[in-house]
């Protein structure tokens, strides 16, 4: 199977292929060739950190919408157990491209929320791209107050290039859907944590947004819109869309010195797809680590804090 590779990534993905060639080689070929190996791969490894360690804001974009890396249910199956996925707005119908449903974490009943993209193309249309029409937002909106409910621990795993855009999804009431999920998110009376864990466009991810804790790993984006949209709006040219990507400070980076979120989680070089144990592991640690320090909140600190927090974002200076 050919390896998708990125356009930053040639020269090093050239030479692992050249790698693997060399690694298939019966034993006896191999022995004569050790030392070249193990000269390649030290290459390899100088070419991944001068790479990896200096990615601009489009290619940071580039490596979050991968087609390879993790998505919510490679997460949920990782990290939780017992999930049971429940469906439907009882409105409207289901929409797969936003699951959810209570599991436990290590003991600990939990609600889960999250996108979901397809790992192909038939699964990407079935789950239209983790583009998630109103319908979808209504039954996370449906698992939110069952998670309130039962008191349940609210965890959301953003992933999504936006809400879809088209009429079907406005005649449906979208923009009165996510408003009503921003809503409730700032007033349920459970802890709330939220992991960015690849794409977060627009409205439909801030739709699974509001939390008491935000985290991103280090190569997802969070952004008002896509650099493509924000080109194509400003510009009239999505050619422009690198440029737009650094305006817009979406990177991880820029959103913790913007105080937006609490922490960056570390991917290994190259990104999540790969060492998804490595990631999935750091998730679960820090998952449990802020559901005990927020359960020992009061509710009334708990919603202040989440209050004030709203608050914050967009408040600038003039000098």
């Amino acid at each position: 199977m050919k390896k998708f590779m990125m356009d930053f990534e040639k020269p090093v993905v050239e030479l692992e292929t050249k790698l693997e060639k060399l690694k298939r080689l019966p034993t006896k070929e191999k022995s004569g060739i050790a030392k070249e190996i193990l000269l390649l791969e030290k290459q390899i490894d100088k070419i991944h950190e001068s790479i990896y360690s200096n990615l601009s804001a489009s290619e940071k974009l580039q490596i979050a919408r991968h087609p390879n890396r993790p998505r919510t249910f490679d997460y949920v199956d990782f990290i939780f157990t017992d999930f049971i996925e429940l469906h439907g707005d009882r409105v409207c119908g289901d929409d797969l491209a936003l699951v959810g449903g209570p599991a436990f974490l290590e003991g600990e009943r939990v609600m889960i929320l999250g996108h979901q993209k397809g790992k192909d193309t038939k699964e990407n249309v079935s789950r239209n791209f983790g583009m998630p029409h109103p319908e979808g937002y209504r039954k996370a909106l449906r698992l939110m107050e069952l998670a309130e409910k039962f008191n349940l621990p609210l965890i959301c795993f953003i992933d999504t290039p936006g809400a879809y855009p088209g009429i079907e999804a406005e005649e449906h009431g979208q923009a009165a859907a996510i408003a009503q999920n921003l809503m409730k998110m700032s007033t349920l009376s459970i802890p709330i944590i939220i992991l960015n864990i690849g794409e977060g466009g627009s409205g439909g991810a801030l739709a699974l947004g509001v939390g008491d804790r935000i985290f991103m790993l280090e190569n997802s984006y969070y952004s008002v819109i896509t650099p493509e949209g924000c080109a194509s709006i400003l510009w009239h040219d999505e050619t422009r869309a690198s440029e737009a990507a650094e305006a817009l400070k979406l990177t991880a980076d820029d959103l913790l010195r913007l105080e937006i979120i609490d922490g960056i989680i570390d991917e290994p070089l190259g990104g999540a797809h790969r060492d998804f144990e490595l990631v999935g592991g750091t998730l679960k640690k820090v998952l449990e680590d802020n559901i005990k320090e927020l359960k020992g909140v009061s509710i009334d600190k708990l919603l202040d804090d989440r209050y004030k927090r709203l608050r914050k974002i967009g408040a600038y200076a003039e000098k």
